[in-house]
């Protein structure tokens, strides 16, 4: 662990205001790491519990502050943290702009630990977990190892397979960790869409269509540098292939101890829908959705694709609080 960001205060910016009731703080994990967390209020007349949103690789919980007042909205009170690695969260490698984890389990580790010593004492249940890509990997595993942690699991474009692998899963992972064993582990590789947002990439970005959007991630990123995360390292990767291959596997399925729902994108290139419909298929306990014409971010496509995730999640979890939407 090596470079620690500025402190815990959140962007405000007219495009992007705090959303009500906002607090920011910091906590430490239990192995000694500093993570910022935030917590919203609900705002709706009903309290229908809180959402534990948890995020991808290389974001940060301004980027969410639109989608929180959404949820805020609805009744529920949103609890977020930003990853190790991450955000304004501990950096875990000295080069702070390489996105950085040697065990995709730290990942588990920051979840439960928030989930004690925060949620649990501050936030009203029921509890349900919402991920996207990276959260939403992290939140199925979650799935699996605790069932009375969040009353369901709700996932946007979960990283279950990455496209264009040149091997399988098992023998990528394999070439992978070979590299790390070579002392690699801290090199960083990727694709276009791993790299940071700028205002010159929204052209033909893989993330969203919605232009608005998208530079509204990059304003934030220019009023607070220290959030940035561009490629991640051969330690990051590996570890993500070795989690992704624990969720393909045979057992996977009949593992998972909670309902959930997956949406995913059609014209996703930055993980697999294909692997994601062929799980989705697999759930015994769950559904899932494709959404024609969405890219990867579905929190922060163009609005009528938003809706559809929002109809996704109210019909979801009326189903436990008995919320219809609005």
């Amino acid at each position: 662990m090596d470079a620690k960001p500025a402190g815990h205060e959140f962007v405000h910016l007219e495009t992007n205001p705090i959303p009500k009731g906002a607090r920011s703080g910091f906590f430490s994990t239990s192995d000694n790491v500093r993570l910022r967390y935030g917590i919203f209020p609900k705002q709706g007349e009903a309290p229908r519990g809180t959402i534990v949103l948890v995020q991808g690789r290389t974001e940060f919980i301004e980027k969410y502050f639109e989608t929180i007042g959404d949820f805020q909205k609805r009744g529920f009170t949103v609890a977020s943290f930003d990853l190790r690695g991450q955000g304004g969260s501990d950096r875990m490698i000295g080069n702070s702009r390489h996105g950085h984890v040697e065990n995709f389990d730290d990942y588990w580790t920051d979840l439960d630990d928030f989930h004690k010593g925060i949620v649990l004492p501050d936030c009203p249940p029921p509890y349900f977990l919402v991920g996207h890509s990276t959260g939403g990997l992290i939140g199925l595993l979650a799935a699996t190892r605790d069932r009375l942690m969040f009353d369901r699991v709700f996932l946007s474009s979960p990283m279950v397979s990455l496209p264009g692998l040149p091997f399988s899963l098992k023998w990528s992972s394999r070439l992978v960790d070979l590299a790390r064993f070579l002392g690699l582990s801290n090199l960083p590789v990727g694709r276009r869409g791993d790299r940071e947002q700028t205002e010159s990439g929204y052209e033909g970005n893989p993330l969203t269509s919605d232009k608005k959007r998208y530079m509204r991630s990059v304003e934030i990123l220019k009023a607070r540098p220290d959030l940035i995360v561009g490629l991640p390292t051969l330690g990051w990767i590996g570890s993500s292939l070795a989690a992704m291959r624990v969720a393909n596997g045979d057992d996977f399925p009949a593992r998972l101890k909670i309902p959930v729902f997956i949406c995913a994108a059609a014209l996703d290139s930055v993980v697999d829908t294909s692997a994601t419909e062929a799980l989705g298929l697999r759930l015994r306990a769950g559904h899932h959705v494709v959404l024609a014409g969405a890219r990867h971010e579905l929190f922060m496509e163009a609005d009528p694709i938003r809706e559809q995730v929002f109809a996704a999640f109210d019909a979801f979890v009326t189903e436990q609080t008995g919320y219809a939407g609005s």
